[in-house]
């Protein structure tokens, strides 16, 4: 098969569509003929050497990926040859077969185009995990959303608003402000040019802030929280260390977490299994009923993944960057 090798660590240049050995399932795996895979911000990182994957994880890019199940492991139930799913992945999605534990696979929804299904999992599993299955988030609640017009922050809005809480997101130019808005984001804060702890304070401060940037906004987020709140830290493109204020934490009862999926075990009571059952569950009727929706941004065939990568990098992204075989 061929798939994107990272010829050494560096600038998206250092991308190559190789031939790679073909991959076959193991015990309790399904093989996928992939159709298309999505850019995620970690892939840039893994591309730098900044970001290894897991022990065990495929080498090759890619955290999910949409296609159709071409062999199953054995021991797998539930699934059939030649099944239309996405898949959360840790690792290999930018290849034309994938090999997944069956725990990991999510049919495609009814309704949503195969291709756009693949910048789902990751997005999805992500924002579910700690915005609803970590933090609690329910109805009439405010969530925060740092970055609101990535892949991320729209399907966060979108998950928010769904659930019945209030939605108010930071967002960079003005065509990223209206996307968020569009969403049913209000209010939309100017990350450039406007104080996002004074604007949520004036609503009474966040129930739940899900946060990208780490340390560079650490003790503003505690600010922002309203007494019980819970910040709920993603990434750390603000940096990953910074001072943290307990007595302000304490006076407030506030929470923080701060959760990776990609290297999470498949089972147990935090693994991605859980969480796919969950999102299957729970989410997934949201996305059919079209309350949550993929937000395309671009669609780039597989083997311009450089460009693709540049593209992110430059910034001003809203939505998803699909690779498309």
């Amino acid at each position: 098969m061929y798939a994107i090798a990272i010829r050494e660590p560096g600038e998206p240049d250092v991308l190559e569509w190789t031939e790679h050995p073909d991959p076959r399932p193991g015990p309790g795996e399904v093989l996928i003929e992939v159709v298309a895979s999505a850019v995620n911000r970690a892939d840039l990182h893994q591309r730098q050497g900044n970001y290894p994957p897991p022990k065990g994880a495929s080498p090759i890019l890619g955290l999910e990926c949409s296609g159709t199940i071409a062999e199953l492991g054995e021991g797998v139930e539930g699934w059939q040859v030649g099944d239309e799913v996405c898949a959360l992945l840790a690792g290999g999605g930018y290849a034309e077969r994938v090999v997944v534990p069956a725990a990991q696979v999510l049919p495609k929804p009814v309704g949503v185009d195969l291709v756009e299904a693949a910048g789902l999992p990751e997005v999805c599993c992500t924002v579910w995990s700690n915005v609803v299955m970590e933090a609690g988030l329910r109805s009439g609640q405010l969530l925060l959303v740092h970055g609101g017009s990535g892949g991320i922050g729209t399907c966060a809005i979108q998950v928010g608003r769904a659930l019945g809480a209030r939605v108010a997101t930071t967002a960079g130019s003005e065509a990223s402000r209206r996307l968020c808005r569009d969403l049913g984001a209000d209010p939309v804060i100017s990350y450039r040019d406007e104080d996002f702890v004074a604007v949520v304070k004036e609503l009474g401060g966040a129930d739940v802030i899900l946060d990208n940037m780490g340390a560079s906004y650490l003790d503003r987020n505690l600010s922002a929280l309203a007494p019980d709140g819970h910040l709920a830290i993603i990434g750390m493109q603000g940096g990953r260390r910074a001072e943290l204020d307990l007595g302000k934490m304490l006076v407030k009862r506030l929470r923080v977490s701060v959760l990776g999926l990609r290297g999470r075990p498949v089972e147990g009571p935090h693994g991605k299994a859980a969480i796919v059952a969950d999102v299957r569950q729970r989410l997934w009727p949201l996305i059919e009923s079209g309350q949550v929706r993929t937000l395309v941004h671009d669609r780039v065939p597989m083997r311009e993944a450089a460009r693709a990568h540049a593209m992110l990098e430059a910034g001003d992204v809203r939505g998803k960057i699909l690779l498309v075989r």
